[in-house]
């Protein structure tokens, strides 16, 4: 708590960071004002009840940062642009030319390709709006007639995503924390009340046992996240010493922290977009009123209504994409050519080549356990919800792991505001 007040202290002090601050939090409030703001024709009352009945739905509310509930014109939330960026990230390993885009021609590159993530969500939102939309038709919670209805929703919803999408990249030039990521968590924040109320009105004394097993859940969601992202193994590093004129430089010993967890918060984002996407692409099929794609649509929700088997998926899209996402942030190759142009090496270890074969190997064990934590900490809500029956137990402990993932990571990016300026900490 004292290093929280500290922080908070600090980043009050400096001017350009408290301007910083209110910008990020007047874009949050744009973005909860858009999440309250319905789409015509919508019955709330059973979208909310459809959504406190459905798992999957509930973990997608979540996901979206609270605009399900709603049915607003941001229902769809960050989740096309999430989806584009996996796409993008999955191509760079197919095509050298997009990979070279990316690793290769520094900011200029990464802005050319968050463009082309940024124009391929706007066809994903299209489809995902689509089968959303239809899919509510079947379950009479929202109502067309005729075709102009549905066409004018896809792009009122398609238009809301964009709109939240620049919202998050804005929060990200702010430096303050991932925009994506805080946008999820304000929504969660703001859904805090309303899951506390479905507490307090659903408590039931002869169920006490699985409320303290829900908070026993809870504390080992949080100090599992805090576990995870705080370890690090530390590399030694030496610099060698250089003579210029009658000068001595180098010669000084540091460290290279290498986490346990280096993608932080964004496996557990990247893997709910995709297991959105199969369920999407279900809806879309079905709404062709083919009998074949209505049957595939009724397998896939089957599939998906299983604890045990979205569990297991949800387990291995986390476990999978620790090491996706550790692979994008941590270059070992451009890490020892860094080393070596700086005169660093590892000690025993020869510079180039050697070194980052060496650093690539550590990452891999190291990741190991991160991504393993990481996924059983993230279907631990899921077990308990069928351990004790509370039907919010699994939406409560997603809602608790993203929270303190994105807590943790912004309040580490906000440190390193505050050190260049040279605040104590």
């Amino acid at each position: 708590m004292q290093r929280f007040l500290s922080i908070v202290s600090n980043l009050w002090r400096a001017e350009d960071l408290r301007r910083r601050v209110i910008i990020t939090l007047g874009l949050l409030m744009l973005f909860r004002l858009a999440a309250n703001v319905p789409l015509p024709d919508v019955d709330l009352d059973r979208i909310r009840t459809l959504l406190s009945s459905n798992q999957f739905l509930g973990i997608l509310n979540v996901f979206a940062g609270n605009t399900l509930s709603n049915l607003s014109i941001a229902m769809l939330g960050v989740g096309p642009y999430i989806t584009a960026t996996i796409i993008m990230q999955l191509l760079t390993m197919i095509y050298p030319r997009l990979k070279e885009i990316y690793y290769e021609e520094g900011e200029a590159g990464r802005a050319k390709f968050n463009q082309y993530a940024r124009l391929l969500t706007i066809p994903l939102a299209v489809l995902q709006a689509f089968g959303f939309l239809k899919f509510l038709q079947a379950q009479q919670i929202i109502f067309f007639v005729g075709l102009y209805p549905l066409f004018r929703d896809v792009i009122i919803v398609t238009a809301g995503t964009m709109f939240i999408m620049w919202l998050g990249e804005l929060i990200t030039e702010q430096k303050l924390s991932n925009g994506t990521s805080l946008i999820i968590f304000s929504g969660i924040v703001a859904r805090g009340p309303d899951l506390l109320r479905q507490v307090a009105v659903g408590f039931n004394a002869a169920q006490i046992n699985s409320y303290l097993i829900l908070i026993l859940m809870s504390v080992l969601i949080i100090a599992g996240v805090v576990f995870v992202t705080e370890a690090e193994r530390r590399v030694p590093l030496n610099f060698a010493k250089r003579v210029r004129g009658s000068k001595i430089y180098g010669g000084a010993s540091t460290y290279l922290p290498i986490r346990v967890n280096q993608a932080g918060v964004m496996p557990i984002i990247f893997a709910l977009s995709v297991l959105l996407f199969p369920v999407t692409l279900g809806q879309i099929l079905s709404a062709s009123g083919l009998t074949v794609f209505k049957s595939m649509a009724d397998v896939v929700n089957h599939l998906f209504q299983n604890q045990g088997i979205f569990s297991l998926l949800y387990f291995l899209l986390v476990f999978g994409f620790t090491y996706f996402y550790t692979a994008i942030t941590f270059e070992p190759h451009e890490m020892a050519q860094n080393f070596q142009k700086s005169g660093a090496f590892i000690p025993g270890i020869r510079p180039g080549q050697e070194t980052a074969k060496f650093l690539q190997r550590l990452v891999s064990r190291v990741t190991l356990f991160g991504a393993a934590f990481l996924g059983l900490i993230a279907v631990l809500p899921n077990i308990t919800q069928s351990l004790t029956g509370l039907r919010f137990a699994g939406l409560g402990g997603t809602s608790i792991l993203i929270l303190v993932a994105v807590a943790l990571e912004s309040i580490k990016q906000v440190e390193g505001e505050l050190s260049v300026r040279r605040y104590e900490v």
